[in-house]
């Protein structure tokens, strides 16, 4: 087992990692009845692809001496109605000053997070849009 999920009730529930024991509290969202207080289930999983794309990159930079600390990536859910869905991801990667990669290194790293594994989890009408900031020169 990976997970266990309790349901709390008023549409909040905790999920607790077994191995680690860390755990994450949701909550529905506002536009569909709930607080929105907590991550929605939705949002996790938006969330869970820009972590993914990030922590496949950062395990292929261990390999090229490359550092991606500080790397910020700001992920967007779009859902659509009927059914109730995500029918789309925004990700936008900004990486911190002075951190500028050459266009080897860039295509690789476009490459990886494109096809880390959630991103091939998703379903294919679930539309996703990656947008790379990339810094073009190291400041003065």
């Amino acid at each position: 087992m990976t997970s266990t999920v309790i349901y709390e009730g008023e549409l909040r529930t905790v999920a607790r990692h077994l191995q680690s024991g860390t755990e994450i509290e949701t909550d529905a969202p506002t536009d569909n009845q709930g607080k929105g207080e907590r991550f929605s289930p939705t949002d996790l999983v938006a969330t869970a692809l820009g972590a993914c794309m990030a922590t496949t990159m950062g395990i292929k930079t261990r390999e090229m001496s490359v550092d991606l600390r500080g790397m910020k990536l700001s992920v967007q859910k779009i859902m659509a109605a009927d059914p109730r869905r995500i029918s789309g991801v925004n990700v936008v990667f900004d990486f911190p000053d002075g951190q500028v990669f050459d266009e080897k290194t860039k295509t690789i790293l476009e490459r990886i997070a494109h096809t880390c594994p959630v991103m091939y989890s998703i379903h294919p009408d679930m539309e996703v849009k990656v947008d790379f900031h990339w810094n073009t020169e190291v400041p003065a």
